[in-house]
C-alpha cells in the first residue's frame, strides 16, 4: 500500500512511517518537546537575567570601572564565539554527549558568573565572565542540536521549541524588578548585583536539568573525513548558497546589533519623547511579537519555504529602520514598528538554524550552528560596535543626532542583504520537497 508520507533525509523528520496529514502536525505534547522547551526557558533565562543591568553596575556608580574595562568584558561573548568553534563545539560533536556538555558548562560556567557576585576587581570580575562565556556560549548552539536532534519535524517544532527561549528572557527580568524595587541611583545599582545570583543560580538548575534531556550522543568523524568537526563544517562554505547565507547572516547580524545599540538612546531622545521608564516596555513589545511570531514559524515556513521567509525577515529590519529615519517624530508608529521584532528574528534568525540543521550532516550540526553564531553573537555585534558608536557619534552636532541619516544606513544595509538573497540564495530542491514513499 502507497502512502504519502514525509521523509526528508535533510534532517526535517525523523521518522519515515506517518502519514503526510500527521507528519506536519506539530507534536508538542511529547515529553521530549517539554524538556526542550524548558531547557530554552532556562538556556535563554541565564543570559537575560545579567546582560541588560551589567553595563550600569560595572559604571561610576558601581565597580567604576574604566571605558575600556567596560568594553573588554563586553568582548567576552565575541572571544567565546570564535574559541567556541575550535573547542567546545568540536566536543560537542565527536566527543561528549550533547546533554553531558550542557550539565558541565552550565555547572561550571554557572559557578563562574556566581561568582562575579563577590568580585569587585577587574581582573578577576573579566576572569569570571571570560570563563562564563567560553561555556555559556557554545551551549545556544548545542541546545539547538539537541533540539533538532528530537524533533520529528524541525520547520513546524523548532518554533514552538524556541518561543521558550523568549520567554525565559522576558521572565529573567521579574526577580530583578522585585530586587530594585523601591530603589534609585546608586542604591539600585548596588543591588543590581543580584543580577550575578540570579544568572548563576538558574544555570545551575539547567546544569541538573540537562542530564534529563534526551540523549544526543556524540558522532565520530566517518572514514577518510577530518576529526574536527568544525573545519568539516567550514568546508561546506563552498557550496555557493551557504557561502552566500553565511554573508547574509554577517550583515543581518550586524543590523540586529546595532537595533539594540542605537534604539534605547533615540527612543528617550527629545525627537521621540519616550518616558525613561517606558523604553524597555516599549522595546518588549519585540519580545512579545517575537514569541507570536515563533508560534506560527512552521506554518510560514510550509508555504513560504526558506528564501522568502528569509528576505521577509531581512526586510523587516529595513522596514522598522526606514519608520526611524523618516518618522522620528511620529511616536505612535514609532512604538507600532516594534513588532517587526518577531518578524526580524523569527523569519531570519530561527529560520538560519533550521536551515543549517537541514543543510549539514549530522556529525557537524553543533559545529555549523557555531559557525553561523560566531557572526550572529561574536563578529555581527564587533562589526555593529565599529560600524554605529563612532557613525552616531559622527552625526550629532551639539547634542542633536541626525537620525535620518544614521538609520539610513541600516536601512540600505537590510536592502543589499535582502537582495543578495534573492539573487544569489539557491538552495537544492531537496532540503525543501517532502518525499514519496512506498510501503
Amino acid at each position: 500500500m502507497k502512502t504519502k508520507v514525509l521523509c526528508q533525509e535533510s534532517r526535517l523528520a525523523s521518522v519515515c512511517s506517518a502519514p503526510y496529514s500527521r507528519a506536519f502536525s506539530p507534536d508538542m505534547k511529547s515529553p521530549a518537546a517539554k524538556k526542550l522547551f524548558v531547557m530554552m526557558v532556562l538556556e535563554f533565562f541565564i543570559w537575560g537575567a545579567w546582560l541588560p543591568l551589567i553595563w550600569g553596575y560595572m559604571g561610576k556608580d558601581g565597580l567604576n570601572f574604566t571605558e575600556t574595562q567596560i568594553t573588554l568584558v563586553g568582548t567576552a561573548f565575541v572571544i567565546a564565539s570564535i574559541l567556541g568553534i575550535f573547542f567546545s563545539n568540536q566536543f560537542a560533536d565527536r566527543n561528549f554527549a550533547a546533554e553531558k556538555f550542557m550539565a558541565f558548562s552550565h555547572l561550571v560556567g554557572g559557578l563562574a558568573i556566581l561568582g562575579m557576585y563577590w568580585v569587585k576587581d577587574f581582573p578577576t570580575f573579566f576572569g569570571l565572565m571570560l570563563l562564563h562565556s567560553l561555556l555559556y556560549v557554545p551551549t545556544i548552539s548545542v541546545s539547538n542540536s539537541i533540539a533538532f536532534a528530537h524533533l520529528k519535524d524541525a520547520k513546524k517544532e523548532f518554533g514552538l521549541v524556541r518561543m521558550g527561549g523568549t520567554i525565559g528572557w522576558m521572565l529573567a527580568a521579574w526577580p530583578l524588578y522585585f530586587v530594585l524595587e523601591g530603589k534609585a541611583g546608586a542604591e539600585a545599582v548596588a543591588a543590581s548585583r543580584n543580577i550575578f545570583l540570579v544568572s548563576g543560580i538558574s544555570s545551575l538548575v539547567l546544569a541538573v536539568f540537562s542530564l534529563s534531556l534526551p540523549h544526543t550522543p556524540p558522532k565520530p568523524a566517518k572514514a577518510g573525513e577530518s576529526g574536527f568537526a568544525w573545519l568539516h563544517a567550514a568546508k561546506f562554505l563552498k557550496k555557493p548558497f551557504l557561502l552566500v547565507l553565511f554573508i547574509v547572516t554577517f550583515i543581518d547580524a550586524t543590523i540586529h546589533n546595532g537595533y539594540f545599540l542605537m534604539a534605547g538612546s533615540f527612543l528617550g531622545s527629545e525627537t521621540v519623547g519616550i518616558k525613561a521608564q517606558w523604553i524597555m516596555p516599549v522595546m518588549s513589545i519585540g519580545q512579545i511579537a517575537e514569541i507570536l511570531t515563533m508560534a506560527v514559524l512552521g506554518w510560514f515556513l510550509s508555504r513560504m519555504g526558506w528564501k522568502t521567509t528569509m528576505i521577509l525577515g531581512v526586510l523587516g529590519h529595513a522596514a522598522r529602520f526606514a519608520v526611524f529615519a523618516f518618522m522620528p517624530q511620529n511616536q505612535t508608529m514609532i512604538i507600532l514598528v516594534q513588532v517587526l521584532h518577531g518578524v526580524c528574528y523569527a523569519f531570519f534568525f530561527a529560520t538560519l538554524y533550521i536551515f543549517i540543521d537541514a543543510a549539514f550532516p549530522k556529525d557537524v550540526r553543533s559545529s555549523a550552528q557555531g559557525l553561523f553564531n560566531l557572526l550572529v553573537l561574536g563578529l555581527g555585534d564587533f562589526a555593529a560596535k565599529l560600524i554605529f558608536i563612532p557613525l552616531q557619534g559622527k552625526l550629532t552636532v551639539d547634542g542633536v543626532v541626525n537620525y535620518r541619516e544614521l538609520f539610513l544606513w541600516p536601512t540600505g544595509m537590510s536592502l543589499a542583504a535582502a537582495l543578495l538573497l534573492l539573487f544569489a540564495f539557491w538552495p537544492p530542491k531537496e532540503l525543501d520537497a517532502p518525499a514519496e514513499v512506498s510501503h
